[in-house]
Formats: structure tokens, sequence, C-alpha cells
């Protein structure tokens, strides 16, 4: 608004000076011409202003929301602490409760189609067959592992059938293996695979039935190239925790951390390039629209563009300082969640 007070003044500044050289037609020209370069000022405005991140809000009760996934620009969930997921079918303008049956902070949510549907809480997977209810298909159980707790972190489907969870068992709060689950049947059975690494694992990512990555602590990237048969460990050159993964295809994939940590590979990962972002604080998570779009989301706000393939990336205005957990777009519509329930909202123009 200063701007356009400096222009209003201005105009008025410029007409105080010639009344007395100009014809009253001409005055006339003249502020019809600025008042249209000033609605064109003000439209471009408004449109940048429609085009940035917009808070919704969703009823937690001051919880943080871990997870947020859409099937499409209406249907979508989101889930967080104490068990919480709400669905929407309008694209986020009201939000329902959906029981689940646990009090375990919900960390992930993944959707193979249209109604079978995945989610992680704790030490429990669960699935649905209609969106709607929710029945518990796998506990890991302390008894099961010495005494130790599990907590599992992020489950992909690599085909109809085959799918993957990854997480971490702890003693006492200190982590001392990790653990790497698959489904071949679609989510009726669950079968533990050993993971050549002990670390904690946090995040999946298939890009075909065969070839897919993990990443997780102390600089950890696991690969396959044979459906889950064997995972062996890419060399990254970096020992911060790493917590999410997107590959776009066998070659193009991305990796953010710790300490603004972003890195790019073209290679399918065995050479990884460290990305300068500019940014010092954790990136949680990042997504891939388009073979030259992405966004990387983070804590204390963070909210980070790239239109250059992931080469360069700009800080977004966010509108909160709050942690971001989780971020999905799907075609023209992204969503991130995070701290005490902040949800965002943007929606793409081409």
């Amino acid at each position: 608004m200063p701007f356009v007070a400096f222009l209003l003044s201005s105009a008025s500044h410029l007409r105080y000076k010639t009344e007395n050289k100009i014809s009253m037609s001409t005055r006339t020209l003249k502020l019809t011409r600025f008042s249209a370069a000033l609605i064109v000022f003000l439209g471009l405005a408004g449109s940048a202003r429609a085009q940035g991140w917009v808070p919704f809000k969703i009823n937690t009760g001051g919880n943080d929301l871990n997870s947020v996934y859409f099937l499409d620009s209406k249907r979508g969930w989101v889930g967080g602490d104490g068990g919480n997921l709400s669905y929407t079918q309008d694209g986020g303008q009201t939000w329902t409760r959906q029981p689940v049956g646990t009090k375990s902070a919900i960390n992930d949510i993944y959707f193979r189609d249209k109604e079978a549907g995945f989610l992680l809480a704790g030490n429990s997977i669960f699935v649905t067959r209609d969106g709607t209810s929710w029945t518990q298909s796998r506990i890991f159980a302390p008894e099961e592992f010495e005494g130790a707790d599990v907590e599992l972190y992020s489950v992909r489907f690599s085909s109809k059938k085959k799918g993957w969870v990854v997480g971490s068992i702890s003693k006492r709060e200190r982590v001392v293996d990790s653990i790497l689950v698959y489904t071949d049947d679609g989510g009726e059975t669950w079968r533990r695979q050993r993971a050549p690494s002990r670390v904690e694992l946090i995040h999946i990512d298939f890009v075909s039935d065969k070839r897919g990555w993990i990443v997780g602590d102390a600089g950890t990237i696991l690969f396959t190239r044979d459906a889950g048969a064997s995972w062996v460990k890419q060399n990254v050159g970096v020992n911060v925790t790493l917590y999410h993964v997107d590959f776009r295809d066998d070659r193009n994939g991305w990796v953010v951390g710790e300490r603004g940590t972003l890195l790019r590979t073209t290679d399918g990962g065995y050479t990884w390039t460290l990305i300068p972002t500019n940014v010092n604080v954790t990136l949680l998570s990042i997504q891939f629209l388009t073979d030259d779009e992405g966004w990387a989301i983070g804590r204390s706000g963070t909210i980070l563009r790239s239109a250059d393939e992931g080469r360069t990336w700009v800080r977004q205005e966010s509108t909160t300082k709050q942690n971001l957990y989780s971020l999905n777009f799907n075609k023209k519509v992204g969503w991130v969640v995070g701290g005490e329930g902040v949800a965002l909202r943007y929606e793409r123009r081409d």
C-alpha cells in the first residue's frame, strides 16, 4: 500500500503543477491512464496473493499433523498425534473425524488406489478398503523384539500386491535396529526382511515394481533394483539424517534432511550432488510435480520451490513459523500440514 499511496500522491502533485497549462480533457486522459495502470497493478498483486499458500482450519485440539494425502482435488486425509485422522470430500472446505482405534501418532497415510489405503500409527499398520472404516492389519508388539518398541514411519506400494514399510526399533528411546517389512498379498499379511543397515529408516519410495530407495539416519540411502529381494547402500557423502526421498523416474531423484540438506541425482543414485538451499533448518519432505517444478518443506515454516529440475531453490512465504511435516500435491492442488494442526493449501496456476 505505501507504493500505491506514493503513486496517488505523485499524480496529485503533477496535476497541481500543470493545471494552468493543460486542458481538462488532457487531465482526464492522464487520470484515466493512471487509473488503468493502478487497476493492473492491484490486479497483479491480488493474483500473486491468490497463488500463495493459504491457511486452512482443521480441528486437531492443538495436536500436530504429521501426514497428508489427497486422492484427487476433493478427497483427502490428514493424520497426526493422538491417533487423530480427519477426512474431506470437498477439497478441504470441511473435515470429518474418522475413528482409527489408536492413540498413537499417525506417521504416514498412503493409498494404493482410490479405495485401498494404509496408515501407520506407532507400531501398527491400519488398512481401509472403502476409504471410510479402518482396521488394524498388523501390530509389531514388543514381545516380538525382546521388549523393544517399534515405530513405523513410511509405507509405499510398488505394485498392486507388493508393499513396503520402514521404521525403527528402540530400547529406552535409543534406536537399536531398523525395521523393513513387506507384503505380497495387498496388505493381508506382512513379513520382516533384514535391511543392510541398523540405523533408523524413515522414508521409502518406488518408481516401478523393481526399483526403490530408502533413506534414514546417518546419511543412509538404500537401493533395490530387484523388487526388494536385495538392498544395497549408495554412497552419499553426508552423515546427516535424511527424511524424505522422491524419484520422478529411474534416474532423477531428490533427498532432503537435516541442516538444509538437499541431494540430487540424475543417474539413479550412483552419484549424489549436494544442492545449496540457503537454509539451515531441517527439511522434512520433497515432491516434484514435473521434471522442472519441485517443492520442499521443513521446520520453522520453511517452504522452498525449484523451477529448474532442483538445481536452485527459492524460499516461499508460508504464513507460519510452525514446523511443516508433510507435503502432498495432486495435480494442481497442494497441501502442507504441521505443528499444532497447521494446514496450508496451494493451487497452481498455468
